[in-house]
Order: structure tokens, then sequence, then C-alpha cells
């Protein structure tokens, strides 16, 4: 193999857990993102811009639509004799086959992987934010410090501190403590999950941790370096970056999208977001249409009113049906009469006619409160909602229901539908 200065690998494996139903089939890096993206699409167009040429993505949660989407990465440059993107699951060893258990442990397992190209620093990167860095310039920082780690920072409001690891750093951005996820934090700069190791001393500290149960960046290789006095420097970035690991934070960053002047940019020509993109007729909207502030994927059939949405490729929306505030995925079909707002509709559902979401009062949902609030309604991919039905807010469904899933014709506010072996 050639050698490479940096390669990077992107961590793609997560569950997910906290947008529910929207990744009961799915890892989350492969969720739908901004009407024609998936969301693991931003860190593999990062690679690309920075020059990053040489990709390891570590997948394990439901990883057959991702790795259907990443094939062998010709929508980023990344189809290349030596290097390109690589798809790495958990493997048969001699010794035994064993899951990814925790970030580090994941890495770990595929040194044999990073040792073909005998890196100079190794990039590690989350499969599931949205953002633009360039990780050229990350590099340079390292190099100019001669760190042996660099850690990726923001401020984040000191409310929300607890939920981030947390750095404390002297005023040459040499970090003197690291805290994950404390209870009363005393600094706001969070780390972004992205790291630059210098490859020894990601190599040593893999091995030296090895043994360690759900071996962690954050909780374990972090700390471990921090005791051996290794230089870990904080490089703190400015622009856009979101973990859109929550249905309420999965829903802004796609309803920023679509402001006059969106905070994250989708449309810069010096700073392209890739993907695969299907051989799709165009869009249609009918002379009965109406359209506001919206997205709008290819071969879609808008016959309704939409007022701020994101709708997916192939979506279709019936005559009368009016949808404000809400994201549509591909190949959801939305029958006539409906009136629907602030819902996330997963790929592939389908919506009756005359049926109403995001009615009633904001009341808790009685199943994942956590979860399903933020007065949203999340309906799992291939589900079908039937004519007539009315769906209020905090709500999930997942599943082929019916009728006579719904009390007179209604499921509350704060309630659950999620058919048998849809969980």
């Amino acid at each position: 193999m050639v050698k490479k200065e940096m390669i990077a690998m992107l961590l793609a494996g997560g569950q997910g857990s906290r947008l529910g139903v929207l990744t009961s089939k799915v890892a989350k890096p492969a969720v739908a993102f901004g009407g024609k993206y998936r969301i693991i699409d931003f860190p593999l167009s990062n690679c690309i811009n920075s020059g990053v040429d040489t990709v390891g993505v570590l997948t394990q949660y439901q990883p057959l639509r991702l790795n259907t989407h990443i094939g062998i990465g010709i929508p980023w440059d990344l189809d290349r004799n030596v290097g390109g993107v690589s798809i790495l699951s958990p493997h048969e060893k001699n010794t035994g086959s064993e899951w990814y258990a925790g970030t580090a442990n994941a890495i770990y397992q595929n040194l044999e992987y990073m040792e073909e190209y005998n890196p100079d620093y190794v990039l590690i990167l989350s499969g599931d934010h949205i953002y633009k860095m360039d990780y050229e310039e990350m590099l340079d920082f390292h190099k100019k410090n001669n760190a042996d780690v660099t850690i990726a920072v923001m401020p984040v409001p000191i409310e929300e501190a607890s939920r981030f690891g947390i750095v404390i750093a002297d005023e040459e951005h040499r970090i003197q403590e690291f805290e994950e996820k404390p209870k009363n934090p005393r600094s706001n700069l969070a780390s972004m999950g992205i790291y630059i190791f210098s490859w020894p001393a990601l190599k040593e500290s893999l091995l030296s941790c090895s043994d360690v149960p759900g071996c962690d960046f954050g909780k374990h290789i972090i700390p471990y370096c921090h005791g051996k006095d290794e230089r870990i420097f904080a490089y703190e970035f400015t622009g856009y970056w979101k973990d859109v690991g929550t249905l309420s934070s999965y829903w802004e960053a796609n309803m920023e999208l679509i402001d006059i002047i969106p905070e994250f940019n989708l449309y810069e020509e010096y700073w392209k977001i890739y993907t695969k993109n299907d051989e799709i007729p165009p869009q249609y909207v009918s002379d009965k249409a109406s359209i506001t502030r919206c997205i709008i994927g290819s071969d879609s059939e808008i016959g309704g009113e939409l007022n701020s949405c994101v709708i997916g490729a192939g979506v279709t929306i019936g005559e009368g049906s009016v949808v404000k505030n809400s994201i549509i995925m591909k190949g959801a079909t939305i029958g006539a009469g409906c009136v629907i707002d602030k819902a996330i509709i997963a790929e592939n559902v389908m919506i009756g006619d005359n049926v109403t979401l995001g009615i009633g009062s904001d009341v808790p949902n009685n199943f994942r409160p956590d979860i399903y609030n933020s007065e949203l309604v999340t309906i799992g991919e291939n589900s079908v909602i039937p004519d007539g039905v009315q769906i209020g807010k905090n709500t999930a469904i997942s599943g082929v229901t019916t009728k006579e899933d719904y009390e007179n014709g209604i499921l509350e506010s704060g309630g659950t539908l999620i058919k048998a072996g849809e969980r």
C-alpha cells in the first residue's frame, strides 16, 4: 500500500435511538436530511473537500442502506485504486467474532486496516453531524503545535455543557483538563467528537486500553493520553455544527435550511455537499398547488399547499392537502384533503385521505417523553395511516395501522402506536 499522510476513520455504526421510530430500521447516518441528502454525506463531503482521500467507514447497526448508499464512493470521488472509501463491519477473526463495543474499540478492531497505509495522522469522525469543516486547517494546527492529539471544540451554552465532553485549555490552546459530560461544567468548550491523532499516539493508546470494556474516546482514550502528559490541543471551530441526535434538533436543522438566508448553506460552489443521485424524473407542481418557502426533491408531485417544508424525492401530496412546518421523506404519499402541521414523516409512508396530523395540546408522550416531544408527530418508514383519522402532538406511529387502531378515529396527543415487530 502507498503511504498516506492522513486517513480518516468515520464512525457510522450507531443506532441513534433518540430518533425513535426514524431509526428502527436504519442507522442514524443513513437518515435522510435536507430533502436530498443523508446525514453521512456531510462528513464524507468534508473529507474529499479537505483532500482526505482514504476513508474507513465503520458500520454496525442496520448497515444495508448505508452500505448501498456509499457503494464504492463514486459521488464523493472516493472510488480510488489506492485509498478511497472502505466499509469496515465487524468480522470473524482467529480469536473469534466481536461486535464493536465503544468508539475506540471499533477503531482498535481495525488497526490492521490503518497499518496498511502507515499514516502520519489519523482523523476520527462521527457519521451523524451536520457541518462543513476543512480538516486540512485542523491538521495544520495539529502540526504547528507538535500535538499528539487535537480535539475539535466549539463553545456551547453553559446550560447545555453537561451533555458534552468539556475541555479546559490554556492561552496556547493546550488542554489542561478534560471531563466527559460533567454534572457541573467549568467550561463551555465542548468536544465535537472530531479528533486528529498522531499515529504512534493513537496506536499506543488503543493497544494499552484494548481490555477496557466498551472502550470510548471521550471516557477512556483521551483521559489515558492526558494522564501520560501527551500534548493535547483544542482546535476551536466557529462555523455551523449540529448534532441531529434528537427529533427536535433534527427537525430544527431541516427547518433552518429554508430560511431566506439559511445559517447552513447547501448551495456554496466552493464547498459542495455530494450525495448518491438516482436517475429520476423532475418534480411536478399542479396548477392547484401553492408553495411557500420549501425545499422539494425531484420526482415529487405536489397538488396541495406547502408552507415551510422539506420534501424528499418521489413524494406525492394530494389535492386540497395543507402541509406546514414538516419533513416528508423520500417516497412518501399523502392523500387528498389532509392537514399536517409539524410532522416528521419517514420514507415510503402512506397517508390516506382527509387525515389530520398535529391536533390537540402539548401532552407528554406516554411511552418515551424524552424522545417524542416538541409537539412533533413522528411516523416511521413504510407505515400506513388510514383515511380520516386524527393524530395529536408528541405522538409516534410505526407500522401498518388500520381504523381499528384509532379509538373513535383519533390518536390523542402523547399517544404511541407501534405495531408488533416495529419497535
